[in-house]
């Protein structure tokens, strides 16, 4: 199983874990709620998993710019 890190908004790879031991609790996926889940991690059927996350980039131009949330696509 690998685990993606994936930007939700630039689609920018940052990171991966492949380690078929590690668990769910210890990458904290235990905290979110089923929701957050819902939005943040998707499994995929090869038996990986995609986690949504914001990369550095997209969170300042956000933070400078939050009218790019009312946008689909921000900064793609």
């Amino acid at each position: 199983m690998a685990v993606n890190y994936v930007c939700r908004h630039c689609k920018t790879s940052m990171g991966s874990i492949d380690n078929t031991q590690i668990s769910e609790a210890q990458l904290g996926f235990h905290f979110l709620t089923p929701e957050e889940r819902s939005d943040i991690i998707a499994y995929n059927s090869n038996g990986d998993v995609t986690v949504n996350v914001v990369c550095d980039y997209c969170r300042e131009a956000i933070e400078s710019n939050p009218e790019l949330l009312l946008v689909v696509n921000p900064l793609q």
